[in-house]
């Protein structure tokens, strides 16, 4: 069983209020996700985030495939963390942690994403090419879709 981890960090010139009111709204999921993803929230998405909130997506990963998502919001600290878990999609493991912490001139953001691949060997095969790749592309385009409503430290 191969579990692969994904980590990345942005600082942003923003406060702590902006950067938690932006990322803990699931509505902006689908302003910093890219568009051929044919990211949309089915539901779960209109009222504040909350520990134990169900949101459900269709999403286009990969070959325009729609497929259905289903997270959990399982735990959130305000204005400090809150962290995803994927209930039904096409992972066999997602559990995606977000930090936001003040730093000088304004907010470091961190993701931690612990993921596991389905279909045992095969998953593994195909990961170094297609999934990995497809996910530091989410990430990249995530944040430059931040820099470009933010700004950069």
């Amino acid at each position: 069983m191969k579990i692969y981890t994904l980590h990345a960090k942005q600082n942003l010139p923003i406060t702590m209020e902006e950067a938690w009111d932006f990322l803990s709204n699931p509505k902006n999921l689908k302003v910093i996700t890219p568009d051929y993803m044919g990211f949309n929230i089915q539901s779960g998405a209109d009222i504040p985030m909350f520990a134990g909130q169900i949101i459900e997506y269709i999403v286009t990963p990969i070959l325009g495939i729609k497929t259905k998502w289903v997270t959990e919001i399982t735990h959130v600290v305000d204005k400090e963390y809150f962290v995803d878990e994927q209930r039904f999609g096409p992972y066999a493991l997602w559990h995606h942690k977000h930090f936001i912490k003040k730093i000088e001139g304004g907010v470091e953001m961190e993701d931690l994403l612990h993921y596991k691949l389905p279909f045992g060997v095969l998953g593994q095969l195909v990961h170094p090419f297609l999934v990995k790749p497809k996910l530091n592309e989410i990430f990249e385009y995530r944040k430059n879709k931040l820099v470009e409503l933010f700004g950069t430290l």
